[in-house]
């Protein structure tokens, strides 16, 4: 372990603690969290942990961006924002294909970015690992034992990740203060998702089935993991969801811009379900746009003071 943690428990350490055993009971978590193996240092404030985790029955990375005054503040928690990957690409890809290195320096926040598997889809599969229990248990128990991190967390996320941040705020209400999604899957049982779903995980070399089961068949596991369906967990919590039209203009990348048009109705049936609730989101739809990190980056620094409000945080 790097020479960043502290040895001995505060008062407000044991209180966070027994609040983060509360969760893992909450959310259904064996008895057992994840532990860090080995952590790698990428830059001045960047490591990659090593997480020996029960949930997936396997080691799986970690990527964290510390606090720049996290050595000068050995007894300062804080909040922590946790950012998901798409399909078909990995922790690294905040990293990879934003700054949020250089944009959150100075900011007084842990940023988080969790494994979610090939298909970057971060739920408890039927036939195999469950991410869920991984992201928001055995990842937040160990960032408060190791790493000073407060239980302040918010979510953001693109595509399969927006589906993540959206699904995990909504199936578990209170766990975050803020979620955001960029081009998420928001409704999974719209017209059209569940064959898009589908071709994620088969393109990974994986039984569809093995998600949720059948779309048909087993309706009632893809309605539990469904985010407009259990959007009424969303009450109280500040949302942000944006998504392009994709093929009425945008980019001139025929594929991007066809995936995220598939997904633009999802996104309004979401949202419209939310207004029926009552539930507040900020939205941004826009006129064409693709798939990609080029419009991923400007949506993300536009919900950042709705972030960053929710983690305490100046903007």
């Amino acid at each position: 372990m790097p020479h960043h943690h502290p040895h001995g428990m505060s008062r407000r350490a044991v209180t966070r603690a027994t609040a983060a055993t509360g969760l893992a009971l909450l959310f259904g978590a064996t008895a057992a969290v994840g532990r860090a193996l080995a952590t790698t240092q990428i830059s001045a404030r960047t490591f990659d942990v090593s997480v020996s985790s029960p949930a997936l029955g396997r080691t799986a990375p970690l990527r964290l961006i510390l606090p720049s005054d996290f050595d000068a503040q050995p007894g300062r928690t804080y909040p922590v924002l946790y950012l998901l990957h798409g399909a078909h690409d990995d922790y690294t890809s905040w990293t990879r294909e934003t700054d949020i290195e250089a944009f959150t320096a100075g900011r007084d926040l842990i940023v988080a970015m969790p494994d979610a598997g090939p298909t970057g889809i971060p739920s408890a599969w039927r036939d195999g690992p469950d991410y869920e229990t991984f992201q928001l248990t055995e990842v937040p128990a160990l960032l408060e034992r190791d790493y000073r991190a407060s239980g302040v967390r918010a979510v953001a996320g693109v595509s399969t990740g927006g589906y993540g941040a959206m699904a995990h705020a909504a199936r578990h209400p209170g766990a975050f203060t803020a979620a955001a999604s960029y081009s998420g899957i928001l409704d999974t049982t719209a017209p059209g998702v569940p064959s898009l779903v589908d071709a994620i995980v088969a393109r990974e070399n994986l039984a569809p089935s093995s998600l949720w089961g059948n779309p048909l068949l087993d309706l009632l596991t893809w309605q539990a993991f469904n985010p407009r369906a259990r959007a009424g967990g969303l009450r109280g919590t500040p949302l942000y969801v944006s998504n392009g039209s994709g093929v009425a203009g945008g980019s001139g990348d025929w594929l991007p811009e066809v995936l995220e048009s598939l997904l633009w109705p999802s996104a309004h049936s979401f949202t419209g379900f939310l207004a029926l609730l009552g539930i507040p989101v900020t939205t941004h739809f826009y006129s064409g746009g693709g798939h990609s990190w080029a419009y991923w980056k400007g949506e993300f620094i536009t919900s950042w003071p709705m972030l960053a409000g929710a983690l305490g945080l100046p903007e």
